[in-house]
């Protein structure tokens, strides 16, 4: 008999989710949570620059099952850890988490219907094993080793501190400092009005411009409503418009893209000073949505260049110098801290290898089936959110998608399944995604399907119906 029903990796926002889904639906069933680093909180306990917060509503980026009480719902990681904490240890889920446990391999055995799961203990480096029903990767898609950080030339040569976001270190003082921050994406928006509050002036350089929206810090109809419903009822209302609102703006976007650079355009100028070159630092060359908007509380970000304590310089870099960072133009953005917010690096399922009776699971060779499996490998599931929306929501409708397929092969006696196209099938990328972390990644993903049940929707209404209402059965999913 393998140690456990199902061992879930990642003890952060989707593995805490699935560990509820998983006991509520399964309480016979035996799990554990494995997580490489010594704390609960994935995101949110590892990256520590200032400012970091959601870009989503906490009312969607929270889970279902629990209300976000708080006033802030673009909140930042100290409350979105501690309502992730709250929720783990209400629910016994913090003590079925085993810390500084990383898996470094998976071997799927068919006669036995078992993962072999490898373990590199981090605190000691000793190495165990885990034998489990099914793998539940619930990791994200990102390196926690290391950000990507392009080959600046002249770097050596700066006399300053450099850093990047993802490894922020405790003592860095920016205090009546120059900052450069490189970068025009969620993180580089966040850090700027952050810095800006003690630095001396802070920097944006971006090669090119993002849309940036502003948006309330709090909802002004949640108090109101909890009053009159109660924290469960107004909880659910505000959640429902909030899914319609993004998926209205998503769609107005993606169906109107030049309405849509209006009207962002129109709303970026009432925020920034009179005259303000707006087509050079907030009009990009894609359309919205081609890329994911920024979102702004109470336009932070406007109100630091504003006030002069924040500019933004658009263009190609050309070099790092002693000094700063001269521009292809010749510019120089004089610093003394410079901050590299130029992304991620991507990796699917934590770099695990995965191998099925021996043979090596190739990622770009399989086809994701219903946006949670792979063609071709049994009993593994995974938990990808959305890009064009809070995150949150697609996890919850996989857990529970996830929570059903159990429950029919209880039913019916199955211990097996796994995802196989009848049939050739044209693909495409997996995420259908244009920021650049992503295309960089491409090449090492999955792909997705032409047609359903192997495309990867981002998509809410359409994953209501096909993972909560339709039944799991499907031609392409086999049993044994």
């Amino acid at each position: 008999m393998p140690d456990l029903d199902v061992l879930i990796v990642g003890a952060g926002l989707s593995g805490i989710g699935a560990a509820y889904y998983l006991q509520r639906d399964h309480p016979q069933r035996s799990y554990a949570i494995v997580e490489a680093r010594g704390a609960s909180g994935g995101t949110w306990d590892l990256f520590r620059y200032p400012g970091i917060r959601s870009d989503s509503d906490l009312h969607t980026f929270g889970y279902e099952f629990r209300p976000w009480r708080e006033e802030r719902v673009i909140a930042d990681a100290a409350s979105i850890l501690r309502y992730l904490r709250e929720t783990a240890a209400e629910h016994g889920i913090d003590r079925r988490i085993r810390y500084h446990h990383r898996v470094i391999g998976a071997s799927w055995s068919s006669p036995e219907a078992t993962w072999r799961v490898a373990i590199e203990h981090t605190d000691t480096g000793e190495r165990s094993e885990i034998t489990c029903r099914w793998l539940f990767c619930a990791g994200g898609y990102y390196r926690y080793d290391e950000g990507f950080t392009p080959d600046f030339p002249g770097r050596d040569g700066f006399r300053g501190t450099i850093v990047h976001p993802q490894q922020w270190p405790d003592d860095l003082d920016h205090t009546g400092r120059r900052v450069a921050v490189i970068g025009s994406g969620a993180t580089a928006v966040t850090l700027v009005p952050a810095l800006a509050e003690t630095a001396a002036h802070v920097t944006m350089v971006q090669r090119t411009p993002s849309y940036v929206v502003a948006a309330p810090a709090r909802d002004p109809l949640a108090p109101r409503l909890r009053r009159l419903l109660g924290d469960e009822r107004a909880f659910a209302v505000i959640r429902r418009k909030n899914i319609a609102q993004q998926r209205a703006i998503w769609q107005f976007c993606q169906r109107h893209p030049k309405a849509a650079r209006r009207v962002i355009r129109w709303l970026n100028t009432r925020q920034l000073p009179a005259g303000y070159p707006v087509d050079e630092h907030f009009n990009p060359p894609y359309d919205p949505w081609d890329q994911r908007l920024c979102v702004v509380p109470d336009g932070d970000l406007f109100r630091a260049i504003r006030s002069g304590k924040a500019s933004v310089v658009t263009g190609r870099i050309d070099t790092f110098t002693a000094d700063g960072v001269r521009m292809a133009d010749g510019r120089l953005v004089e610093a003394d801290v410079i901050v590299t917010a130029t992304g991620l690096n991507v990796q699917a399922f934590g770099g695990v290898e995965l191998t099925v009776d021996g043979e090596p699971v190739k990622l770009p060779e399989t086809v994701a089936y219903k946006g949670m499996m792979l063609s071709g490998v049994p009993n593994l599931a995974y938990a990808i959110g959305y890009t064009n929306s809070s995150w949150t929501l697609k996890i919850g409708l996989l857990c529970e998608h996830f929570c059903r397929l159990l429950e029919h092969m209880d039913r019916h006696g199955h211990t097996v399944c796994r995802p196989r196209p009848a049939g050739p099938m044209a693909t495409r990328p997996f995420l259908d995604f244009g920021a650049g972390y992503i295309q960089r990644a491409l090449g090492q993903l999955p792909r997705q399907g032409a047609r359903a049940p192997w495309l990867t929707s981002m998509n809410y209404q359409s994953d209501v119906k096909m993972l909560r209402e339709a039944p799991v059965t499907d031609p392409e999913l086999s049993f044994d």
